[in-house]
């Protein structure tokens, strides 16, 4: 004997065993003859199998043949079994369980998928909506009466006629095999659309939605009796009730998981449901990887060259490399102080930095026509007499005026650096202000716009001319009808601010020859003729204001109208020649020692700020080097009072600096070596006010950092700011 697998589906676990004839089968049996027709089994049951006839060999009864009671269906039609929504397969006819959410079917038998047409997903949904109706209309009458469950271990412990509803224990054996004759193991013929049940024979009810499938059977032209239709009924029942039904897609996994198990199962389902793109993603990112690993060998040996690691001072052999040293590879325009070791990275760095910043006010950016180079030339090498003093302030010839007269690169980058940082502090309406203990934005502006035409910007030319426009206009618009710069002045301020205002706007007009100038720089020479007292100095308030008690100079503010006279007589404004003499006889009325010392006011003592500022004022009234008195001063201020980093005076500085430049010689250069080198260590370097001074030493705290940082800025400008007096500079 052999089985076959009835249905072979994946939604129906159990077993259906057929067992056909080898021989045709034999005609209508004789009331003689025994029938050798084939019992029907339970393979859950436990008592003992029938005896086979003679003749009969187990057989497969094809998957293809339907089912006892069972209409054909076409490809494609739709119908509920039970709680599964099935449709048959095209190829092999099989049913197919429908999973509707993703709109396909998988055939159990020959692995055929199909995907729903929207007119099948509508018969679907049609269907689903009726069997939901009907379970409506019938649920009232189901909740009435309970049908009650069988238990399967009584089943089993019965006779197969007793569980099938046959005949009673005293039948013989072979009335049971004989009443169940071969059309109950053989399928019947199909049916028509509108079939008629034969009065002799009832059709079985519709399988119960959790029953098993009927099991499929021979073909037979024999009809089957109400008899073995009652057996088939009660196994079905019995079976329906031992086992529970698997939907076909969880019967599909119980298989997949049964077959694959471990790491393989794990990595198949995630290449399965992981996205395409997320998949090319990983691989790609891999691929990279890999190849970002791989080196490809350099068999170039041209490139490399070996060094000499022994130190030597024989002259290399041919053929051998010579790395130069970094230091002689950089060139500078402008002198590196003597101090700098190139040889060190962090001075070496520092060094290129400053000379960067050095070249920015080298730059040539010109709003109008600049005069030729060889004139400018002509003036600084002409006669005193005859020479413009500020016609070195052109940055064409910005290099050789610092070579000659002592500057370096480090004190050219402070000035850059200086000129930025009071760039960055200027208001927006043009002006400047003090942040020490004094209000005077006069004052302010003053100072500030002083180091930027010191270095040759102005409102024409220079990287800063909008700047220096914006100042400059500001104190044209803030000057008053008698020529007074004083605005926005308060305290002893006013004298200083309207002094340091007048050498800004006359010497504007002597770089630029701007005529919208001249007035301006006239009003105010005319306002400090006016303001001198009769003893020829100045003080805090003009003549015209001051008391009879008030009018006594000061050496102080008499420095500043001096410096303002001498610029318009510079820029050829008309000034009063008795002016000059007046001031003269001041500056004998507080000299000491013939004339070498100096004090503040008459009857004072004599100090080293006042006598580096009077000397300054007598050499632009006519002193010259065959005056002793100069030289004694000068001497003794060199003795006495060089510049010392922990005793800084910014307001000394600025006029012994300008004065020891004038007198030159070694007087100078030892000055010039102590000054330079102090003022770019101190200045700052990182930070807000990177590039300024911090406000150190008598009077700074009053100004703040803006009055320190340009009277520093001026003094690093002494190179070029004013040509000297007393030597004659010859440039190739």
């Amino acid at each position: 004997m052999t089985s076959g697998l009835a249905t072979g589906s994946t939604s129906d676990s159990s077993l259906d065993f057929r067992l056909v004839p080898l021989a045709p089968a034999p005609q209508a049996p004789s009331a003689t003859a025994p029938d050798d027709t084939l019992p029907i089994f339970d393979l859950l049951s436990d008592a003992p199998l029938p005896d086979i006839p003679d003749g009969m060999q187990a057989g497969f009864v094809p998957a293809k043949q339907a089912t006892v009671g069972a209409r054909p269906r076409e490809a494609g039609a739709l119908w509920i079994e039970g709680d599964v929504l099935m449709c048959a397969c095209p190829d092999c006819h099989a049913p197919m369980s429908v999973r509707l959410w993703l709109m396909v079917a998988d055939c159990w038998s020959c692995g055929t998928s199909i995907e729903l047409s929207a007119e099948q997903e509508r018969e679907a949904r049609r269907l689903l909506r009726r069997r939901e109706a009907a379970g409506r209309s019938t649920a009232p009458a189901a909740g009435m009466a309970e049908v009650p469950e069988a238990d399967p271990l009584d089943s089993r412990s019965k006779p197969l006629a007793d569980r099938t509803g046959g005949p009673p224990p005293d039948v013989a054996p072979s009335a049971t095999r004989t009443s169940a004759s071969l059309d109950s193991v053989t399928a019947a013929p199909p049916r028509p659309s509108s079939p008629t049940p034969s009065p002799t024979q009832t059709p079985p009810p519709p399988p119960p939605p959790a029953a098993r499938r009927q099991p499929v059977a021979n073909t037979s032209p024999r009809a089957s009796s109400p008899s073995s239709a009652a057996a088939r009924q009660a196994i079905a029942e019995s079976t329906s009730q031992q086992r529970r039904r698997v939907a076909a897609a969880e019967n599909l996994a119980r298989r997949r998981l049964s077959k694959r198990r471990g790491p393989t199962a794990w990595l198949a389902y995630l290449f399965q449901n992981t996205p395409a793109w997320l998949v090319s993603l990983v691989f790609h990112m891999v691929l990279l990887t890999l190849l970002a690993l791989l080196t490809i060998p350099n068999d170039d040996e041209g490139k490399y060259i070996t060094l000499n690691a022994t130190v030597s001072r024989e002259v290399r052999r041919p053929g051998q490399e010579e790395i130069p040293n970094p230091a002689d590879a950089v060139q500078f325009d402008l002198p590196v102080p003597e101090k700098v070791d190139l040889n060190d990275r962090n001075s070496r760095e520092a060094i290129v930095r400053a000379d960067q910043d050095a070249r920015e006010l080298r730059l040539v950016d010109t709003a109008a026509p600049l005069p030729e180079l060889a004139q400018i030339k002509d003036q600084i090498g002409s006669p005193t007499e005859h020479r413009v003093a500020i016609a070195a302030r052109d940055p064409r010839v910005r290099v050789e005026m610092i070579e000659q007269e002592g500057g370096t690169t480090l004190t050219e980058a402070a000035v850059a650096r200086g000129l930025r940082w009071l760039a960055q502090e200027q208001q927006a309406d043009g002006r400047w202000r003090l942040d020490g203990g004094i209000r005077s934005d006069s004052a302010a502006t003053s100072l500030a716009l002083l180091p930027f035409l010191g270095a040759g910007q102005t409102h024409l030319t220079g990287r800063y001319r909008e700047q220096v426009a914006k100042g400059l206009r500001w104190l044209i618009e803030n000057q008053k009808a008698d020529g007074d710069l004083r605005a926005g002045s308060s305290g002893n301020s006013g004298m200083y601010a309207h002094g340091q205002g007048a050498i800004v706007l006359c010497e504007a007009f002597l770089m630029t020859g701007d005529e919208q100038l001249r007035i301006p720089a006239q009003k105010s020479i005319d306002f400090i003729t006016a303001a001198q007292y009769s003893d020829g100095g100045w003080r805090y308030k003009p003549n015209h204001e001051a008391s009879s008690s008030e009018r006594r100079g000061d050496t102080s503010v008499v420095g500043w109208q001096l410096m303002a006279l001498q610029s318009a007589r510079a820029a050829r404004l008309t000034v009063n020649e008795e002016t000059f003499e007046l001031s003269g006889f001041y500056l004998d009325s507080v000299q000491s020692q013939d004339g070498a010392l100096y004090a503040y006011q008459p009857g004072q003592r004599a100090t080293h700020v006042m006598t580096a500022e009077a000397l300054l004022c007598r050499i632009y009234l006519g002193w010259n080097q065959e005056d002793r008195a100069l030289l004694d001063g000068m001497q003794w201020l060199a003795d006495n009072h060089m510049p010392s980093a922990n005793n800084p005076n910014i307001y000394y500085w600025y006029y012994a600096t300008q004065a020891f430049h004038h007198v030159g010689g070694s007087l100078w250069d030892q000055w010039n070596l102590r000054m330079r080198d102090i003022l770019v260590d101190t200045q700052e370097k990182s930070g807000r006010h990177a590039g300024s001074w911090e406000p150190r030493g008598d009077h700074a705290s009053a100004g703040g950092r803006v009055y320190m940082t340009s009277l520093a800025v001026c003094s690093l400008e002494v190179y070029y700011r004013h040509l000297p007096i007393f030597r004659q500079i010859k440039l190739d």
